[in-house]
């Protein structure tokens, strides 16, 4: 039986050979990899439904020991399917089973020095990724140069944030991750810094479809990559880190010990947005790195910093936001920077000890300094070396913190990534949940490390305080990021701001100009494990009792994601679901109200808690019944948003 099995296995791989090209199917063969080559030059393309989403696009890679990008012979290859379920609480959904074609080849240059590339085709997804042989007695190089592109067909138009140049904005602590989308541009458009974009990058194919491109499987054995400039026929191909990036300390190229291999590429297709909404793709091809020290606890916590600001990192501010989490239900707060001089770590532990008698955590900022920024936030040089890192996390495991946010980091030089795997791997030893900000993109973390939480990795939310632009494009940002940012990991944005002004008494600062409505549907629009809500003291208050008391009950895990309909930044209605209860929540960015007609099989011939806005713009919410055939037509207003409960 097994024997047969396995023989159905084979079969099933459409894996062919005409003069050394290779053709992988998906399981479903509406997806389809060619790879072959080309005058000894490995080149891959991609079709899906025959559809051209990549033109011939150039890999393989140049070390300071190999060259694989020319005179390139084939040796052999194998194929097999992959057939693999897993569990993971802390992504877009909680089971997933991941079936692939897998195709590995193995390439021998002139020099009789092999590679291998493997490749792994789903339904609606491409991982691709290089191993190095070790043929003599060199064992280590550097990569100087990975070739590996993404050719799109000249009618692409790129959905793109780009990579900003090392060492500038405020106190030199860029690049963080925080620079603007340009939607809908051609191919080939130069970024604003001219050092690329940084993943995850969107493409959209015209009526060929969409592409979602991103790398997935990095830590401490190699960089974190970005995507080149673009060429003007379409090509984007692979680039490491600037040289300038943390304080020009460290290689931008990465070094391997061989054998060794690189991390994934990853590309999502779909002939629509929905493969896009809800890819998996970042976590099926990697596994965790250790094993999780305890059950660690997510959900919902309140931050003073957000609104309040520096003023509020005092103990009786501390306190008044401890008892607004324990009113709301909350499990943490979040004390953010200069608690080590302004509060101090005998009243933490005092704090601590109020917090926990009204069973909530308390979580601490550290500042991740060394030699890359001259970001000033204390607690400083806690989290930059070894020593002091299992020192203090000694302190706080004796205290019951429960978790960590540690900010600005400098780059993407695989010094830089032993760093997040450090501060990650320690923690874990010590019970302790982490969150990064000012940082860099999460690459499949959340299944690799147990205790990662998320990252910010995107223009956030203390932008809203900090400039009114970023409050008059917070519903277009909103609508981009299920489809790119927040498609592929755990944003940590802090949503959810009550306040009509940005300001500790809500009379002054920046203007929110959504409604909030809009702020409640970005607790469910926005994916991560552990949510630090915007919410403050004085919106308990403010609101009618359904806006708080829904704030009250929204989970932040998710056992399943469905993409309803939208556009990246224009509108986007989605779903999530917690054990039995699904939430469906839109938003519009557009200036005029939006009539949209949705099937939602999840509510079909039931009754729905409908939130929503007048035209006055006011939060309202009634019950409603929904038909047997599960169609609505929804109405969200300019600026609004739009959500359904059972």
């Amino acid at each position: 039986m097994k024997k047969a099995i396995l023989s159905i296995f084979i079969l099933c791989l459409h894996l062919t050979a005409f003069a050394e090209n290779t053709v992988i199917e998906s399981p479903d063969k509406n997806l389809q990899v060619n790879l072959f080559l080309k005058g000894g030059s490995l080149t891959y393309n991609v079709q899906y439904k025959g559809k051209t989403i990549l033109e011939d696009s150039p890999l393989g890679m140049v070390t300071n020991v190999s060259d694989f990008s020319k005179d390139l012979v084939m040796i052999d290859k194998t194929g097999k399917l992959i057939n693999e379920s897993y569990t993971e609480n802390r992504i877009k959904k909680s089971q997933v089973a991941y079936q692939a074609n897998e195709v590995v080849c193995n390439f021998e240059n002139a020099g009789k020095q092999k590679i291998s590339i493997v490749f792994r085709v789903s339904d609606n997804d491409i991982a691709f990724k290089y191993i190095l042989a070790q043929t003599d007695e060199t064992a280590r190089c550097i990569v100087e140069k990975e070739l590996s592109g993404f050719k799109f067909p000249s009618f692409t138009t790129t959905f793109l944030t780009p990579q900003s140049t090392p060492m500038i904005g405020w106190k030199m602590t860029k690049p963080s991750y925080e620079e603007e989308y340009v939607p809908d541009e051609p191919v080939g458009a130069p970024s604003k810094y001219g050092f690329g974009y940084t993943f995850p990058g969107l493409f959209h194919i015209g009526d060929n479809g969409w592409a979602l491109v991103s790398e997935t499987g990095v830590h401490s054995l190699y960089c974190g990559s970005k995507l080149s400039e673009g060429t003007p026929d379409g090509l984007y191909t692979i680039a490491f880190p600037e040289p300038g990036e943390n304080n020009g300390i460290g290689s931008a190229s990465p070094g391997i010990s061989l054998p060794g291999e690189t991390p994934w590429r990853t590309i999502t297709v779909g002939d629509n947005l929905k493969p896009i909404v809800g890819t998996t793709i970042p976590f099926d091809v990697v596994e965790p790195l250790y094993k999780p020290s305890k059950t660690y606890q997510f959900g919902r916590s309140t931050w003073s910093w957000l609104e309040w600001q520096d003023g509020s990192i005092n103990y009786d501010d501390q306190k008044t936001f401890v008892d607004l989490s324990a009113e709301l239900g909350y499990e943490f707060v979040l004390v953010d920077n200069w608690w080590d001089t302004n509060i101090g770590r005998e009243k933490i532990e005092e704090l601590v000890k109020y917090a926990g008698s009204k069973n909530v955590g308390i979580c601490l900022w550290y500042n991740s300094n060394g030699y890359w920024s001259d970001a000033p936030q204390g607690p400083k040089q806690c989290m930059n070396t070894s020593i002091a890192r299992k020192k203090e996390m000694a302190w706080m495991k004796s205290i019951g913190i429960k978790g960590i946010k540690v900010d600005f980091f400098g780059g993407d030089k695989q010094e830089t990534m032993k760093l997040y795997e450090d501060i990650l791997s320690d923690a874990n030893d010590y019970g302790i949940v982490v969150i990064f900000h000012g940082c860099t993109l999460p690459r499949g973390w959340e299944r690799m490390f147990p205790n990662f939480v998320g990252s910010e990795a995107v223009l956030a939310s203390e932008n809203l305080i900090f400039t009114q632009h970023a409050n008059d494009q917070e519903a277009y940002n909103a609508c981009l990021h299920p489809f790119i940012r927040n498609s592929v990991a755990s944003m940590d944005f802090g949503p959810v701001l009550l306040n009509k002004r940005h300001n500790r008494k809500n009379d002054g600062g920046t203007i929110r100009k959504t409604t909030e409505i809009f702020q409640l549907a970005t607790a469910v629009l926005y994916q991560t494990p552990v949510q630090n809500f915007g919410i403050t003291p004085n919106n308990l208050t403010e609101f009618p009792a359904f806006v708080i008391d829904f704030m009250k009950s929204v989970p932040t895990t998710w056992d399943e994601t469905v993409f309803i309909d939208g556009y990246p930044g224009k509108y986007c209605i989605l779903a999530r679901r917690h054990n039995g209860k699904w939430y469906v929540v839109g938003i519009n960015a557009e200036k005029e109200a939006k009539k949209i007609k949705v099937e939602l099989p999840m509510f079909a011939g039931g009754k729905v808690s409908l939130y929503y806005d007048k035209k006055d713009r006011s939060p309202q919410l009634e019950e409603v019944g929904v038909k047997n055939n599960g169609e609505m037509t929804l109405t969200i207003q300019p600026g609004g948003g739009v959500i359904l409960t059972n």
